[in-house]
Protein backbone atom coordinates (compact mmCIF):
# COMPACT_ATOMS: atom_id res chain seq x y z
CA UNK A 1 0.00 0.00 0.00
CA UNK A 2 1.47 3.55 -0.74
CA UNK A 3 0.37 6.78 0.00
CA UNK A 4 -2.30 6.97 -2.82
CA UNK A 5 -4.07 4.11 -0.98
CA UNK A 6 -7.10 5.87 1.29
CA UNK A 7 -6.28 4.21 5.03
CA UNK A 8 -7.40 6.84 7.52
CA UNK A 9 -3.55 6.54 8.62
CA UNK A 10 -2.69 8.18 5.45
CA UNK A 11 -4.69 11.45 6.41
CA UNK A 12 -4.27 11.42 10.01
CA UNK A 13 -0.78 11.90 10.41
CA UNK A 14 -0.68 14.78 8.06
CA UNK A 15 -3.16 16.37 11.22
CA UNK A 16 -0.24 15.34 13.38
CA UNK A 17 2.20 16.81 11.75
CA UNK A 18 0.87 19.78 11.39
CA UNK A 19 -0.17 20.46 15.12
CA UNK A 20 3.96 19.17 16.13
CA UNK A 21 4.77 21.71 13.72
CA UNK A 22 2.94 24.43 14.56
CA UNK A 23 4.67 23.86 18.43
CA UNK A 24 8.20 23.88 17.01
CA UNK A 25 7.46 27.05 15.21
CA UNK A 26 6.92 28.16 18.81
CA UNK A 27 10.50 27.12 19.30
CA UNK A 28 11.85 29.19 17.34
CA UNK A 29 9.86 32.10 18.13
CA UNK A 30 11.20 31.72 22.04
CA UNK A 31 14.52 31.30 20.78
CA UNK A 32 14.93 34.82 19.10
CA UNK A 33 12.56 36.60 20.25
CA UNK A 34 13.90 38.76 23.16
CA UNK A 35 16.31 40.47 20.34
CA UNK A 36 13.38 42.65 18.90
CA UNK A 37 12.52 43.64 22.88
CA UNK A 38 15.23 43.65 24.45
CA UNK A 39 15.25 47.50 24.84
CA UNK A 40 12.34 47.54 26.37
CA UNK A 41 13.21 45.17 28.98
CA UNK A 42 15.97 47.46 29.57
CA UNK A 43 14.09 50.18 30.38
CA UNK A 44 11.18 48.52 32.12
CA UNK A 45 13.39 46.33 34.29
CA UNK A 46 15.82 49.07 34.70
CA UNK A 47 18.53 46.30 34.36
CA UNK A 48 21.81 46.37 31.85
CA UNK A 49 22.73 44.74 28.69
CA UNK A 50 25.41 42.13 30.68
CA UNK A 51 22.02 41.32 32.59
CA UNK A 52 19.78 41.00 29.19
CA UNK A 53 22.36 38.84 27.33
CA UNK A 54 22.19 36.47 30.39
CA UNK A 55 18.44 36.87 30.45
CA UNK A 56 18.92 35.67 26.55
CA UNK A 57 21.24 32.80 26.69
CA UNK A 58 19.57 30.84 29.67
CA UNK A 59 16.90 29.58 27.24
CA UNK A 60 20.06 27.93 25.16
CA UNK A 61 21.32 26.14 28.78
CA UNK A 62 17.90 25.19 29.41
CA UNK A 63 17.22 23.51 26.24
CA UNK A 64 20.79 21.88 25.50
CA UNK A 65 20.48 20.74 29.24
CA UNK A 66 17.02 18.62 27.98
CA UNK A 67 17.87 17.21 25.20
CA UNK A 68 19.01 13.78 26.58
CA UNK A 69 16.27 13.19 28.81
CA UNK A 70 14.24 14.54 25.76
CA UNK A 71 15.16 11.22 24.23
CA UNK A 72 14.98 9.08 27.41
CA UNK A 73 11.75 10.65 28.02
CA UNK A 74 10.43 10.44 24.18
CA UNK A 75 11.33 6.35 24.29
CA UNK A 76 10.26 5.51 27.87
CA UNK A 77 7.33 7.72 29.25
CA UNK A 78 6.16 8.53 25.24
CA UNK A 79 6.51 11.38 23.09
CA UNK A 80 2.72 12.81 23.48
CA UNK A 81 3.02 12.70 26.65
CA UNK A 82 6.68 14.42 26.99
CA UNK A 83 5.35 16.97 24.69
CA UNK A 84 2.32 17.89 26.42
CA UNK A 85 3.70 18.04 29.92
CA UNK A 86 6.17 20.25 28.98
CA UNK A 87 4.24 22.38 26.95
CA UNK A 88 2.40 23.32 29.69
CA UNK A 89 5.77 24.75 31.23
CA UNK A 90 6.33 26.69 28.16
CA UNK A 91 2.70 28.20 28.48
CA UNK A 92 2.98 29.00 32.19
CA UNK A 93 6.74 30.55 31.64
CA UNK A 94 5.69 32.93 28.56
CA UNK A 95 2.67 34.54 30.58
CA UNK A 96 4.73 34.93 33.94
CA UNK A 97 7.08 36.06 31.50
CA UNK A 98 4.76 39.19 30.44
CA UNK A 99 3.49 39.77 33.72
CA UNK A 100 6.75 40.03 35.34
CA UNK A 101 7.31 42.51 37.79
CA UNK A 102 10.72 42.09 38.12
CA UNK A 103 13.44 40.83 36.38
CA UNK A 104 13.93 37.75 39.17
CA UNK A 105 10.57 36.75 37.80
CA UNK A 106 11.58 36.98 33.95
CA UNK A 107 13.58 34.61 34.71
CA UNK A 108 11.98 32.37 36.30
CA UNK A 109 9.55 32.32 33.35
CA UNK A 110 12.34 32.40 30.41
CA UNK A 111 14.04 29.16 32.39
CA UNK A 112 10.31 27.41 32.36
CA UNK A 113 10.12 28.54 28.55
CA UNK A 114 13.18 27.29 28.26
CA UNK A 115 12.90 23.81 29.57
CA UNK A 116 9.74 23.32 28.12
CA UNK A 117 10.25 24.16 24.32
CA UNK A 118 13.20 22.26 24.77
CA UNK A 119 10.69 18.95 24.77
CA UNK A 120 9.21 19.64 21.06
CA UNK A 121 11.85 18.30 18.54
CA UNK A 122 13.34 15.14 19.95
CA UNK A 123 9.59 13.71 20.86
CA UNK A 124 8.39 14.80 17.27
CA UNK A 125 11.00 13.11 15.60
CA UNK A 126 10.04 9.97 17.71
CA UNK A 127 6.51 10.50 16.75
CA UNK A 128 7.17 10.89 12.49
CA UNK A 129 9.67 7.98 12.83
CA UNK A 130 6.06 5.92 14.04
CA UNK A 131 4.04 7.62 11.49
CA UNK A 132 5.89 8.12 8.14
CA UNK A 133 8.03 5.16 6.23
CA UNK A 134 11.91 5.74 6.28
CA UNK A 135 12.27 7.19 2.71
CA UNK A 136 9.57 10.11 3.62
CA UNK A 137 11.46 10.99 7.02
CA UNK A 138 14.07 13.10 5.67
CA UNK A 139 11.06 15.14 3.87
CA UNK A 140 9.37 15.62 6.87
CA UNK A 141 12.47 16.61 8.97
CA UNK A 142 13.19 18.75 6.02
CA UNK A 143 9.35 20.73 6.02
CA UNK A 144 9.94 21.07 10.30
CA UNK A 145 12.64 23.00 10.04
CA UNK A 146 10.97 24.98 7.10
CA UNK A 147 8.38 25.62 9.50
CA UNK A 148 11.15 26.61 12.61
CA UNK A 149 12.53 28.94 9.48
CA UNK A 150 8.95 30.38 9.81
CA UNK A 151 9.16 31.15 13.66
CA UNK A 152 12.48 32.93 13.12
CA UNK A 153 9.96 35.05 11.07
CA UNK A 154 7.53 35.25 13.41
CA UNK A 155 9.75 36.29 16.27
CA UNK A 156 11.11 39.44 14.37
CA UNK A 157 8.72 41.05 12.08
CA UNK A 158 5.51 39.79 14.06
CA UNK A 159 6.61 40.19 17.45
CA UNK A 160 7.31 43.46 16.00
CA UNK A 161 4.21 44.29 15.05
CA UNK A 162 2.37 42.85 18.15
CA UNK A 163 4.70 44.72 20.83
CA UNK A 164 3.78 48.28 18.39
CA UNK A 165 0.40 47.33 19.10
CA UNK A 166 -0.18 45.72 22.22
CA UNK A 167 2.93 45.99 24.21
CA UNK A 168 5.30 43.78 24.77
CA UNK A 169 3.90 41.90 27.71
CA UNK A 170 0.52 41.43 26.74
CA UNK A 171 2.24 39.95 23.31
CA UNK A 172 3.79 37.12 25.47
CA UNK A 173 1.19 36.49 27.86
CA UNK A 174 -1.14 35.69 24.23
CA UNK A 175 1.84 33.59 22.97
CA UNK A 176 1.04 31.65 26.25
CA UNK A 177 -2.30 31.48 25.71
CA UNK A 178 -1.87 30.11 22.22
CA UNK A 179 0.92 27.82 23.38
CA UNK A 180 -1.82 26.08 25.80
CA UNK A 181 -3.89 25.61 23.00
CA UNK A 182 -0.95 23.77 21.27
CA UNK A 183 -1.11 21.82 24.64
CA UNK A 184 -5.21 20.75 24.52
CA UNK A 185 -4.62 19.55 20.72
CA UNK A 186 -1.63 17.83 21.07
CA UNK A 187 -3.47 15.64 23.79
CA UNK A 188 -6.71 15.87 22.39
CA UNK A 189 -5.27 14.65 18.74
CA UNK A 190 -1.84 13.48 18.64
CA UNK A 191 -0.70 9.91 18.96
CA UNK A 192 2.73 8.17 19.81
CA UNK A 193 2.10 5.44 17.02
CA UNK A 194 -0.78 3.95 14.55
CA UNK A 195 -1.37 1.17 16.64
CA UNK A 196 -2.54 3.62 19.71
CA UNK A 197 -5.70 4.34 17.45
CA UNK A 198 -5.99 0.30 16.72
CA UNK A 199 -4.70 0.93 12.92
CA UNK A 200 -1.60 -0.81 11.52
CA UNK A 201 2.27 0.03 11.91
CA UNK A 202 3.04 2.18 9.04
CA UNK A 203 5.42 -0.39 8.07
CA UNK A 204 2.76 -2.74 7.63
CA UNK A 205 0.80 -1.13 4.91
CA UNK A 206 3.54 -1.64 2.41
CA UNK A 207 3.91 -5.18 3.53
CA UNK A 208 2.52 -7.98 1.62
CA UNK A 209 -0.67 -9.48 3.40
CA UNK A 210 0.12 -12.24 4.88
CA UNK A 211 4.13 -11.69 5.88
CA UNK A 212 5.54 -12.41 8.59
CA UNK A 213 6.59 -8.72 10.52
CA UNK A 214 9.95 -7.67 12.35
CA UNK A 215 9.38 -8.52 16.22
CA UNK A 216 9.20 -5.02 18.52
CA UNK A 217 12.31 -4.76 20.31
CA UNK A 218 12.42 -3.99 23.66
CA UNK A 219 15.81 -2.03 24.30
CA UNK A 220 16.14 -0.73 28.32
CA UNK A 221 17.06 3.23 28.32
CA UNK A 222 20.24 2.38 29.43
CA UNK A 223 21.15 0.22 26.98
CA UNK A 224 20.09 2.09 24.33
CA UNK A 225 22.34 4.80 25.30
CA UNK A 226 25.58 2.68 25.35
CA UNK A 227 24.74 1.28 22.00
CA UNK A 228 24.46 5.05 20.54
CA UNK A 229 27.80 6.47 22.27
CA UNK A 230 29.57 2.84 21.18
CA UNK A 231 28.53 2.69 17.61
CA UNK A 232 31.64 4.04 15.64
CA UNK A 233 29.80 5.58 12.81
CA UNK A 234 27.71 7.71 15.67
CA UNK A 235 30.68 10.00 15.89
CA UNK A 236 31.56 11.55 12.72
CA UNK A 237 27.67 12.73 12.76
CA UNK A 238 28.13 14.40 16.28
CA UNK A 239 31.13 16.12 15.30
CA UNK A 240 29.91 17.20 11.98
CA UNK A 241 27.10 18.90 14.06
CA UNK A 242 29.80 20.42 16.52
CA UNK A 243 31.82 22.26 13.73
CA UNK A 244 28.67 22.69 11.13
CA UNK A 245 25.98 24.31 14.19
CA UNK A 246 29.36 25.84 15.94
CA UNK A 247 29.98 28.16 12.69
CA UNK A 248 26.29 28.38 11.83
CA UNK A 249 25.32 29.87 15.57
CA UNK A 250 28.77 31.28 16.09
CA UNK A 251 28.34 33.80 12.65
CA UNK A 252 24.86 33.41 11.31
CA UNK A 253 23.41 33.51 14.75
CA UNK A 254 25.64 36.35 16.14
CA UNK A 255 28.39 37.97 14.91
CA UNK A 256 27.25 37.97 10.96
CA UNK A 257 25.75 41.21 11.66
CA UNK A 258 28.52 43.09 13.46
CA UNK A 259 30.32 41.78 10.21
CA UNK A 260 28.24 43.58 8.31
CA UNK A 261 28.20 46.42 10.09
CA UNK A 262 31.47 46.86 10.60
CA UNK A 263 33.24 45.95 7.58
CA UNK A 264 31.18 46.64 4.90
CA UNK A 265 29.58 49.64 6.96
CA UNK A 266 25.78 48.93 6.72
CA UNK A 267 22.84 50.04 8.54
CA UNK A 268 21.17 47.73 11.07
CA UNK A 269 18.27 48.04 8.73
CA UNK A 270 19.65 47.21 5.62
CA UNK A 271 22.07 44.36 7.85
CA UNK A 272 19.23 42.67 9.46
CA UNK A 273 17.48 42.59 5.51
CA UNK A 274 20.35 40.82 4.39
CA UNK A 275 20.51 38.21 7.72
CA UNK A 276 16.56 37.36 7.14
CA UNK A 277 17.79 35.41 4.44
CA UNK A 278 19.49 33.15 7.13
CA UNK A 279 15.43 32.80 7.70
CA UNK A 280 14.37 31.84 3.96
CA UNK A 281 17.55 29.68 3.29
CA UNK A 282 15.71 27.57 6.19
CA UNK A 283 12.31 27.94 4.83
CA UNK A 284 12.62 26.93 1.14
CA UNK A 285 15.91 25.16 1.57
CA UNK A 286 15.01 22.37 4.53
CA UNK A 287 11.86 20.43 2.11
CA UNK A 288 14.49 21.15 -0.56
CA UNK A 289 17.37 19.08 0.95
CA UNK A 290 14.46 16.19 2.40
CA UNK A 291 12.77 15.93 -1.01
CA UNK A 292 16.58 15.41 -2.71
CA UNK A 293 17.67 13.03 -0.46
CA UNK A 294 14.32 10.98 -0.39
CA UNK A 295 13.58 11.14 -3.97
CA UNK A 296 16.60 12.04 -5.97
CA UNK A 297 19.90 11.23 -4.68
CA UNK A 298 18.26 8.72 -2.55
CA UNK A 299 21.34 8.63 -0.26
CA UNK A 300 22.51 10.89 3.42
CA UNK A 301 25.91 11.18 2.63
CA UNK A 302 26.10 12.96 -0.73
CA UNK A 303 23.68 16.09 0.39
CA UNK A 304 26.56 16.00 3.08
CA UNK A 305 29.28 15.90 1.23
CA UNK A 306 27.53 18.49 -1.13
CA UNK A 307 26.48 20.94 1.13
CA UNK A 308 29.48 21.08 3.26
CA UNK A 309 31.92 21.53 0.25
CA UNK A 310 29.75 24.39 -0.65
CA UNK A 311 30.09 25.47 2.93
CA UNK A 312 33.84 25.50 2.17
CA UNK A 313 33.95 27.26 -0.66
CA UNK A 314 31.20 30.41 0.56
CA UNK A 315 33.60 30.85 3.80
CA UNK A 316 36.63 30.27 1.52
CA UNK A 317 35.34 33.16 -0.42
CA UNK A 318 34.75 35.09 2.28
CA UNK A 319 38.02 35.04 3.55
CA UNK A 320 39.77 35.54 0.38
CA UNK A 321 37.47 39.07 0.11
CA UNK A 322 35.95 40.14 3.18
CA UNK A 323 35.83 43.69 2.15
CA UNK A 324 34.76 43.33 -1.69
CA UNK A 325 31.65 41.49 -2.32
CA UNK A 326 28.95 43.47 -3.76
CA UNK A 327 25.99 44.09 -1.87
CA UNK A 328 23.54 41.48 -3.76
CA UNK A 329 26.32 38.88 -3.37
CA UNK A 330 25.93 38.94 0.49
CA UNK A 331 21.98 38.54 -0.18
CA UNK A 332 22.93 34.89 -2.05
CA UNK A 333 26.26 34.26 0.63
CA UNK A 334 23.56 33.99 3.55
CA UNK A 335 20.84 32.19 1.82
CA UNK A 336 23.24 29.79 0.76
CA UNK A 337 25.14 29.63 3.76
CA UNK A 338 22.04 28.64 5.96
CA UNK A 339 20.80 26.03 3.30
CA UNK A 340 24.71 24.54 4.12
CA UNK A 341 24.61 25.33 7.50
CA UNK A 342 21.09 25.01 8.98
CA UNK A 343 19.14 23.56 6.33
CA UNK A 344 21.23 20.24 6.34
CA UNK A 345 20.92 19.69 9.82
CA UNK A 346 17.48 17.63 8.74
CA UNK A 347 19.37 15.16 7.02
CA UNK A 348 21.59 14.90 10.05
CA UNK A 349 19.03 14.11 12.46
CA UNK A 350 17.71 11.24 9.91
CA UNK A 351 21.19 9.89 9.14
CA UNK A 352 21.29 9.56 13.13
CA UNK A 353 17.85 7.79 13.56
CA UNK A 354 18.65 5.55 10.87
CA UNK A 355 21.85 4.00 12.10
CA UNK A 356 19.61 2.45 15.18
CA UNK A 357 16.37 0.53 16.10
CA UNK A 358 13.54 2.96 16.03
CA UNK A 359 12.92 1.98 19.33
CA UNK A 360 15.55 4.13 20.76
CA UNK A 361 15.13 6.80 18.18
CA UNK A 362 14.41 9.40 20.54
CA UNK A 363 17.77 8.09 22.62
CA UNK A 364 19.69 8.44 19.20
CA UNK A 365 18.32 11.68 17.86
CA UNK A 366 18.03 13.59 21.39
CA UNK A 367 22.01 12.25 21.95
CA UNK A 368 23.68 14.16 19.10
CA UNK A 369 21.78 17.12 19.63
CA UNK A 370 23.61 17.71 21.98
CA UNK A 371 26.31 18.72 19.57
CA UNK A 372 24.88 21.69 18.24
CA UNK A 373 24.31 23.51 21.07
CA UNK A 374 27.69 22.74 22.52
CA UNK A 375 28.99 23.98 18.91
CA UNK A 376 27.37 27.22 19.46
CA UNK A 377 28.45 27.53 23.17
CA UNK A 378 32.04 27.08 21.75
CA UNK A 379 31.96 29.25 19.15
CA UNK A 380 30.71 32.07 20.39
CA UNK A 381 32.48 33.31 22.90
CA UNK A 382 35.56 31.50 20.98
CA UNK A 383 35.37 34.52 17.60
CA UNK A 384 34.28 37.21 20.26
CA UNK A 385 37.90 36.49 22.35
CA UNK A 386 39.43 36.65 19.01
CA UNK A 387 37.82 39.85 17.97
CA UNK A 388 38.88 41.47 21.06
CA UNK A 389 42.21 40.44 20.69
CA UNK A 390 42.81 43.16 18.25
CA UNK A 391 42.42 46.98 18.67
CA UNK A 392 38.58 48.35 17.96
CA UNK A 393 38.12 51.49 16.08
CA UNK A 394 37.52 54.42 17.84
CA UNK A 395 33.90 54.27 17.24
CA UNK A 396 33.74 50.68 18.93
CA UNK A 397 33.72 48.45 15.83
CA UNK A 398 35.88 45.46 15.75
CA UNK A 399 39.18 45.20 13.35
CA UNK A 400 38.92 44.03 10.04
CA UNK A 401 42.29 41.87 11.25
CA UNK A 402 40.02 40.82 14.01
CA UNK A 403 36.94 39.41 11.18
CA UNK A 404 39.77 38.04 9.27
CA UNK A 405 41.27 35.35 11.72
CA UNK A 406 37.71 34.97 12.29
CA UNK A 407 36.89 34.05 9.01
CA UNK A 408 39.82 32.05 8.71
CA UNK A 409 38.95 29.96 11.74
CA UNK A 410 35.33 29.44 10.31
CA UNK A 411 37.05 28.16 7.04
CA UNK A 412 39.03 25.25 8.80
CA UNK A 413 36.09 24.56 10.99
CA UNK A 414 34.32 24.15 7.81
CA UNK A 415 36.91 22.03 6.28
CA UNK A 416 36.94 20.21 9.51
CA UNK A 417 33.26 19.45 9.00
CA UNK A 418 33.74 17.89 5.31
CA UNK A 419 36.24 15.68 6.55
CA UNK A 420 33.48 13.92 9.33
CA UNK A 421 31.37 14.24 6.08
CA UNK A 422 33.45 11.87 4.49
CA UNK A 423 33.75 9.35 7.19
CA UNK A 424 30.02 8.77 7.72
CA UNK A 425 28.37 5.79 6.76
CA UNK A 426 25.63 5.66 4.19
CA UNK A 427 22.53 5.19 5.94
CA UNK A 428 19.84 5.10 3.16
CA UNK A 429 17.71 1.93 3.10
CA UNK A 430 20.66 0.87 5.37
Amino acid sequence: MDDTSPHPLLRFRWLIFSILALAYLFVYFHRLSLSVVADHLVEDFNTTAGVMGLLGSIYFYCYAAMQLPAGLLSDSVGPRRTVTTFLVAASAGSILFGMAPNIETAFVGRILVGFGVSMVFIPTMKILSQWYHPHEFASMAGILNAVGGAGVMAATWLLALMTEAFGWRLSFELIGGCTFVLVVLVWLIVRDRPQDKGWPAIADLAATPGAPTAPVQSIPLLAGMRQVISNRHFWPLALWFFFDCGIFFGFGGLWGGPFLMHVYGLSRETAGAILSMIAWGMILGSPFLGYLSDRVLKSRKKPFIGCTTILVVGMGTLYLFPTSLPIPALYVFFFVFAVCSSSIVVIGFTATKELFPVEIAGTSVGTVNLFPFLGGAVYMPMLGKILDAYPHHHSGAFALEGYTTLLLVLLVSSVVALGCTLMMKETFNR
